[in-house]
C-alpha cells in the first residue's frame, strides 16, 4: 500500500475553498453528464498556498464515493468508499511520492503538519520538511499493474511533487499517459510545473487554479485570520501586505503570518546592524537567535529580508511597510555580489542541514556572513 494509510479524512472532505467553487461546478457537471467525461490526466500546477492539492484530494474523494451522484457538493462521507478513505485502506487509490504525506487544506505550514503527526502518530514535521519527494523509474513500474488490471471499477493515481520524477520515470509515465485505461484517472500535482518535461506536459490537461481574484484573497486571509496577528491589531494594509510577499496565494499568507520568524523582521533588522558596526559579535548573535527560532525559520526569515534589502538596493519600493528598512541602509548599502553571497550562504547551509550538521555550527556560519554584508 502506498501513503494512502498517511492521510488523515480531513482532506477529503473539508470545504471547498471559496474559489475554486466554480471549477468545482465545472468538472463535477461534466463527470455527471452522460455526454461527457473526465480527461485521463489532469495536472495541479502553481506556487504553494494556492489551494491545489486541497481541491486534488477533495475531487479524489468525490471521484470515489459511491453516492457521488446524489452529492454534486462533495463526497458523502459514510459510503463504504469514504469509510476505507478514512480508514486509509482504499483498495483505487495509489500515491507517489511514497514518502508524500498531504495535510489539512486549510494550510500548508509545518504547523499543522506537526499537530497532523501528532494526531495521527506519523512522522514529525520536521522529518516529513526533510523527507525526500523524489519519484524514480521503480515507483512508476509498480503502479502498472494497478493501473492495467482492468474490470475493477474507476482508479485513481495521484503523483504529487511530479517535477520530482526522475527522467526514467518521467519516460515511463509517458507510456500510461499514451495509452489511457477506461476508468483510470491520473492525477499530477506540481509546485514548479517548468521543471515538468514537454512531453508530460503535453499530455494532460491543467486545471485552471492559480487564479484568485485580489478581493477574495483579501477577504478570505481577513476572516481566517480574525482580528490580530501574533496578538497585534491587523489592518487591510498588513493583510495586502501578506498576500505581497506570498504572491497573492491566500494559504501561503495565511501561513506566514502564523509563522514564529515573521514577527521578528524588526529584530533581524537590528541584529544585522549591530554586527556589520561591530557593536555585537557573531558568536553572541548566534546564541541569542538560538533561543529565538530554530535555524530552518530563520533561513527562512533571512531569505525574505535579504531579497527585499535587493529590491530597495535597487531603487524599488521595500515589501516591507511595517519596518523601517529603508532607513536600515541609508548609510550603508551591501553590494549585490554580498547580497548574493548571503543567498549563496543559506542555500549551502540548507544543503548542510539535510546532511546532518548540527543547528549551532549553521547559525555560526550564517551570523559570520551576515557580519560580512
Amino acid at each position: 500500500m502506498s501513503s494512502v494509510d498517511e492521510i488523515t479524512d480531513d482532506i477529503y472532505f473539508a470545504e471547498l475553498l471559496p474559489w475554486q467553487h466554480q471549477l468545482w461546478q465545472q468538472i463535477t457537471a461534466r463527470v455527471l453528464s452522460p455526454s461527457s467525461s473526465l480527461p485521463h490526466a489532469l495536472l495541479a500546477a502553481g506556487m504553494q498556498g494556492m489551494g491545489k492539492r486541497a481541491f486534488v484530494w477533495r475531487l479524489v474523494a468525490w471521484l470515489l464515493c459511491r453516492e457521488r451522484d446524489q452529492h454534486p457538493a462533495g463526497a458523502c462521507g459514510h459510503c463504504v468508499s469514504c469509510q476505507w478513505l478514512r480508514s486509509g485502506t482504499h483498495p483505487s487509490l495509489q500515491v507517489l511520492p511514497l514518502t508524500q504525506m498531504p495535510i489539512s487544506v486549510a494550510s500548508a505550514n509545518s504547523s499543522q503538519a506537526a499537530e497532523l503527526a501528532t494526531k495521527t502518530g506519523k512522522k514529525s514535521a520536521k522529518a516529513i520538511a526533510k523527507a525526500s519527494f523524489t519519484i524514480k523509474i521503480d515507483d512508476i513500474r509498480a503502479l502498472q499493474p494497478f493501473i492495467y488490471q482492468g474490470g475493477q471499477g474507476i482508479r485513481i493515481c495521484v503523483l504529487d511533487y511530479a517535477e520530482q520524477m526522475t527522467i526514467a520515470a518521467a519516460n515511463a509515465l509517458l507510456k500510461t499517459l499514451e495509452e489511457p485505461q477506461a476508468q483510470v484517472h491520473l492525477f499530477l500535482i506540481s509546485d514548479t510545473p517548468t521543471q515538468l518535461l514537454p512531453t508530460i506536459k503535453s499530455r494532460v490537461q491543467q486545471l485552471p487554479l492559480q487564479q484568485i481574484e485580489a478581493s477574495a484573497a483579501q477577504h478570505y486571509v481577513t476572516q481566517a485570520l480574525g482580528s490580530t496577528i501574533n496578538r497585534e491589531a491587523i489592518g487591510s494594509s498588513q493583510i495586502a501586505q501578506l498576500l505581497q510577499l506570498a504572491n497573492g496565494a491566500p494559504l501561503a499568507a495565511i501561513d506566514l503570518a502564523q509563522a514564529a520568524w515573521y514577527s521578528k523582521r524588526a529584530l533581524w533588522l537590528t541584529t544585522w546592524q549591530a554586527l556589520r558596526s561591530g557593536k555585537r559579535s557573531a558568536i553572541a548573535a548566534s546564541d541569542y537567535w538560538q533561543s529565538q527560532l530554530d535555524i530552518a525559520d530563520f533561513i527562512k526569515l533571512t531569505e525574505m529580508m535579504i531579497l527585499d534589502i535587493q529590491r530597495v538596493c535597487l531603487g524599488l519600493t521595500s515589501s516591507q511597510q511595517d519596518i523601517e528598512l529603508p532607513k536600515a541602509i541609508t548609510t550603508y548599502q551591501p553590494s549585490e555580489a554580498a547580497l548574493e553571497a548571503m543567498l549563496y550562504q543559506l542555500q549551502q547551509v540548507k544543503i548542510a542541514l539535510q546532511q546532518n550538521v548540527q543547528e549551532k555550527f549553521a547559525y555560526d556560519k550564517l551570523m559570520q556572513q551576515l557580519a560580512q554584508l
